[in-house]
């Protein structure tokens, strides 16, 4: 039987109880599901750091109905092994990095060796749902292996929080937080050259490392483009607010969250044409090959040239298909369905 999921959610479980497993801390996707989860259920919040956690996760798997694992990496591994044994569900949330295969640019988890694949192949095979958070990265799942359960839940953006207010400038802002990979990834080396194609425009990286600040610099940025380090999510929202154009100029992307906070406050967006991002674009937007800096620059002055109805209208797509209360809705509601399933009902 599969899971189907909803587009409202009637159903809570202040009974069920979830061991939310993860690994990555300080990630705002993550802490919202807790949050959302945690106004429904039961939910014990278990941080994997170390080998010698494996003994705490155990206990807070057995305690569970449901065990909830952000990322199919090792945490979700053992979470996944420990739900089997002792016979409660498991749920998988991919975030698109774990399933990637990018060696060009040496990005994914599937780059990383073999034991690191087997690992996330066990994982997407015995969870018992699998939730991409795209249909991109479904599909990338699909090609490893067949879950029993998988269904793709957008990832889910506060539109009443990250919504338009003041006047918009001619102002064009990318955002790119990581390390390692991020120039390439997100393609901030074509952002800076892009910028000089139009020097009277000002171009802004935020969300930066010290040390992808320092690389990017050797690329002698002109002066039109200013990077800036990471900011707290209210002062993501000033830019965003301020900025009428937002660049996702990536090699590959499974959702494009920032993005989407960009659209949901009336930026025009600019994107090459990868992976997942025309899901999250469809008609609100421009396109861009990857790598070409020209069409780029070309593509920015349509976007700043646009009349206002192209901002609301990306905001609109936004709150239309991916807010955080369509995603609590669906996770809610899926997340009943399989404990309806473990306890016989239909």
């Amino acid at each position: 039987m599969l899971l189907r999921s909803a587009g409202n959610s009637e159903l809570d479980g202040h009974d069920t109880k979830i061991s939310f497993i993860y690994y990555s801390a300080n990630s705002p996707f993550i802490e919202s599901d807790y949050k959302m989860l945690s106004s429904h259920f039961l939910v014990n919040k278990f941080r994997y750091k170390r080998i010698w956690n494996v003994f705490g996760m155990m206990g807070v798997v057995w305690r569970s109905d449901v065990s909830f694992s952000w990322f199919a990496g090792g945490h979700a591994f053992l979470a996944v092994l420990f739900s089997k044994f002792f016979r409660r569900k498991s749920v998988v949330v991919v975030g698109g990095f774990e399933v990637a295969y990018a060696p060009e640019i040496n990005y994914g988890q599937f780059t990383l060796g073999w034991n690191k694949k087997a690992l996330t192949k066990f994982v997407l095979k015995h969870a018992d749902l699998v939730l991409p958070v795209s249909d991109f990265t479904k599909n990338e799942v699909l090609s490893y292996t067949k879950p029993k359960n998988i269904i793709v839940v957008y990832n889910g953006i506060d539109t009443d929080r990250f919504k338009p207010e003041g006047e918009k400038c001619d102002l064009v802002i990318t955002v790119a937080s990581g390390s390692g990979s991020i120039i390439r990834l997100k393609g901030l080396d074509i952002f800076i050259a892009a910028a000089g194609y139009l020097s009277e425009t000002e171009f802004i990286v935020l969300g930066l490392s010290e040390t992808d600040m320092d690389t990017l610099k050797t690329f002698n940025p002109p002066k039109n483009v200013k990077l800036f380090g990471r900011l707290s999510q209210d002062g993501l929202i000033k830019w965003y607010q301020k900025a009428k154009a937002y660049c996702q100029l990536s090699y590959r992307e499974s959702f494009g969250v920032a993005l989407a906070e960009a659209m949901s406050c009336g930026c025009v967006p600019v994107v090459s044409e990868r992976g997942a991002l025309p899901e999250v674009v469809g008609c609100t937007g421009f396109y861009v090959p990857y790598g070409d800096p020209e069409a780029t620059a070309e593509a920015i002055k349509k976007a700043l040239a646009s009349s206002g109805d192209l901002g609301k209208e990306a905001r609109k797509r936004v709150t239309d298909n991916f807010s955080i209360k369509q995603r609590e809705a669906n996770v809610v509601h899926i997340t009943n369905k399989l404990l309806e399933m473990q306890n016989g009902k239909n």
